[in-house]
């Protein structure tokens, strides 16, 4: 057998751990030593929670679940005078939840499901926001996050999820909303936060969060530290490492010019997990009709190959920023990043295409591999603040944005790889085959893996300026507006043995968007709202499959950007003394202009869909003691005009007219609550429903709906150390959280246990 393959050698995370580990214990035996004679001098500091770190001068609840204003300075109000919804997840709900990756994170917010990868879509983090794919729609701080990725959030301070078309606020694509990831700051005090996750199947993890103040308490230093070992519950063989690193420095704290340098590094090394075959409705069907996975009698079932698969990603991303007050009510900011990603992986995929499953219980093991890399840099300049003209009070912002980008990608060559009949299971055909019932994920893999460097070359160059305002009409009614144009320049070069193809597009886009905000009362808004955005031709820079005639090679397609819009009415009430936060709105999203297959490798901008949905959202406390995190959401989709069934420009039989939306459950419900039964103790829970998801625009495959039950309780031992319990999937019920287009859908974990001891100085 002949690999080319570079193993990370598998100290790293383990090393990184036992930095992190030597540094709590350091400062966590100094700390503890001094405790009894500093309480005085302790106390008048905040005492924070793990990773709580969004403290100021002022006096302040870091533990609210409630989040009155996002970060962006593009949204020109408070969230409760914003005509869109806006979900915010604090850093105390990913605490409490004990979330460690994004897909974690947005469990608690419903109106979002994950799509699966393979190949040709990378696997990583594919979010689908009211029925439409959001891979490339995530923004770190405000500027567009690009490249494959499985985001890890120990260096994130809040997650703002912004729903509904929204290319005027982050340009291209957003077609059913976006993703906003702020980061974790220096801030202007010194604290020292750390803690390690002891948990079920070997789950270890440690973190490190450390803040220090100099020159004068006018530039503060911020370190970042994460190693993350796990199998995963109610599956055989997978395991998930990572390790991450990010220290940032600001100088000019409390004046009116401040700089910023952050880096941020994240390496994994995984035996990844593509799930279940679907099986097929009969023994003698030649199609799937409307199928769920089989998983041969044992859920626990991994039709991988520990000889042959894994998975090793990479993210490095630097940002310098400077920003300055011009006055009182003008603030300059200029932010400049550049980032890399990449993703190197063999991959098993439960394919079930020969029919196999049903014929003979068995699985193919097909491989599906890419090796890609995405470079990013962007410069963005903001003006924003608030002035008043012709007797009404403006809040601003304003900027320009210019990107460059580039994927490359490629794969391995693996032989054999070529869709066998499994009439014999067990590691047949050179480990090709396996048995659906009993897989044997150590079955030897007797062929040969070699780097194929053919693959495509993809480019983009996008500029863009844009303009927000949120007009005071009069104390009871307000305008918000927005207005961004783009251009999108693209080109794909693909190698091949027989030569080069080249594809290049050029795009040139207006969105606007536009709400009317009635106050009743001053905590409360009743709004209407209009909204677009638009999606070209090669959106995803290679890194993802979007129905795009680039990735498909043909030169005869439609390329123009797919339009969307956005009606919405909604309303806001921040009730019990300001406390809590009610939402709930009714929209409809209308996708057109969208690229459909219409004959062999030929695109027509000619499709189009629709999803009229409900969303219902609560956050903050009932009481001192009793907060909520929750929300519903209503998704009623249809693809009103969808061209002929087909992959890849590759056209196959029937049409998908009238079906309902892939990756888009019609209701899905979410609730977090904890309650505080004494000043030490805390106990909490969660609920959280998805309805039945198809994989297919041809509603042929499904996962059914799920509920799944999590539970956990904490307790502060002393004032600079607490403990927690989680329980997820409390019923250890067996679900699936991904569903592929094609062949398999994702299994989520098991019932998994975590306890954390956590330190904070």
């Amino acid at each position: 057998m002949s690999r080319t393959i570079t193993k990370i050698p598998a100290s790293s995370p383990r090393m990184l751990a036992s930095a992190i580990g030597v540094a709590l214990s350091a400062s966590s035996v100094a700390h503890l030593a001094q405790a009894a004679e500093d309480t005085e001098q302790k106390g008048q500091r905040n005492s924070i929670s793990l990773g709580a770190t969004s403290i100021t001068g002022e006096e302040q609840d870091n533990t609210s679940y409630q989040v009155e204003k996002a970060s962006s300075q593009k949204y020109t109000a408070p969230l409760v005078d914003t005509p869109r919804s806006v979900t915010v997840v604090p850093q105390q709900v990913l605490k409490d939840t004990a979330a460690t990756s994004l897909q974690d994170a947005l469990r608690t917010v419903p109106g979002i499901t994950f799509g699966a990868g393979e190949g040709g879509n990378p696997q990583g983090d594919r979010p689908f926001i009211r029925g439409f794919d959001a891979q490339g729609d995530t923004y770190l701080d405000g500027v567009r996050d690009t490249g494959g990725q499985s985001r890890e959030i120990f260096d994130i301070e809040s997650i703002e999820v912004s729903k509904g078309p929204n290319s005027s606020f982050g340009g291209r694509g957003s077609a059913g909303g976006s993703l906003n990831l702020v980061s974790k700051t220096p801030q202007a005090r010194d604290f020292t936060n750390g803690g390690f996750t002891y948990g079920s199947d070997q789950t270890r993890r440690y973190v490190l969060d450390v803040n220090r103040q100099f020159l004068d308490d006018s530039a503060a230093f911020r370190l970042n530290l994460m190693s993350h070992e796990q199998n995963v519950a109610g599956r055989d063989a997978i395991n998930y490492d990572r390790w991450g690193v990010a220290p940032s420095l600001t100088f000019g704290l409390g004046t009116p010019t401040r700089v910023n340098l952050s880096y941020y590094h994240l390496e994994s090394n995984d035996l990844p997990d593509s799930g279940i075959p679907y099986g097929y409705g009969s023994s003698t069907a030649t199609a799937h009709v409307h199928d769920k996975p089989n998983d041969g009698g044992d859920s626990n079932n991994f039709y991988g190959l520990k000889d042959r698969d894994f998975r090793k990603t990479r993210a490095d991303i630097s940002t310098f920023s400077i920003e300055h007050d011009l006055n009182d009510t003008m603030t300059l900011k200029n932010t400049l990043r550049h980032g890399s990603t990449g993703q190197d992986y063999i991959l098993t995929q439960p394919d079930d295409s020969k029919l196999n499953v049903n014929r003979f219980g068995t699985v193919w093991r097909r491989a599906n591999s890419r090796v890609s890399t995405t470079t990013t840099t962007t410069n963005q300049t903001d003006l924003f603040g608030s002035f008043q003209a012709l007797g009404f009070k403006h809040s601003y912002s304003t900027g320009l944005e210019f990107t460059g980008e580039e994927t490359r990608v490629s794969s391995y060559t693996l032989s054999p790889n070529a869709n066998p009949i499994c009439t014999v299971a067990k590691g047949s055909l050179g480990g090709q085959c396996t048995s659906l019932s009993n897989p044997n994920p150590d079955d030897a893999w007797t062929g040969s893996i070699a780097r194929n460097y053919y693959g495509t070359a993809t480019k983009a160059t996008s500029r863009g300026a844009y303009v927000f305002d949120t007009i005071e009409l009069d104390p009871k009614w307000l305008l918000n507006v927005g207005l961004r144009y783009d251009t999108f320049d693209t080109v794909a070069n693909t190698d091949s043995a027989t030569g080069r193809s080249k594809i290049k597009e050029d795009s040139q886009f207006f969105n606007w968007q536009a709400g009317l905000v009635w106050k009743p009362v001053e905590n409360a808004s009743v709004y209407a709202s209009y909204a677009t955005s638009a999606t070209p031709a090669g959106g995803l820079v290679g890194e993802g499959s979007d129905g795009n005639p680039l990735s498909a090679g043909a030169a005869t397609s439609d390329l123009q950007p797919e339009e969307t819009v956005n009606y919405e009415l909604g309303t806001k009430w921040d009730l019990f003394h300001d406390r809590l936060s009610l939402t709930a709105a009714v929209f409809r999203t209308e996708k057109k202009n969208t690229r459909i297959l219409v004959d062999a490798l030929t695109y027509q901008n000619a499709g189009e869909s629709q999803v009229d949905g409900l969303e219902l959202s609560a956050s903050g406390k009932i009481t001192d003691q009793w907060q909520v995190f929750a929300g519903y959401s209503y998704l009623d989709s249809e693809l009103v005009k969808s061209g002929l069934n087909g992959r890849n420009g590759v056209v196959s039989s029937g049409s998908s007219k009238g079906n309902q939306m892939p990756n888009t459950p019609k209701n899905t419900f979410s609730l977090w609550t904890t309650y505080d039964v004494t000043s030490k103790l805390t106990i909490g829970g969660g609920a959280f429903y998805v309805d039945q998801v198809y994989g297919d625009a041809g509603n042929t495959v499904y996962v059914p709906s799920y509920t799944r039950y999590d539970a956990m309780a904490s307790y502060k031992l002393t004032k600079n150390v607490d403990l927690q319990l989680n329980v997820q999937n409390l019923t250890d019920k067996t679900y699936y959280d991904k569903a592929f287009s094609t062949h398999f859908a994702n299994q989520a974990a098991g019932r998994t246990a975590l306890f954390s001891t956590n330190f904070h100085f």
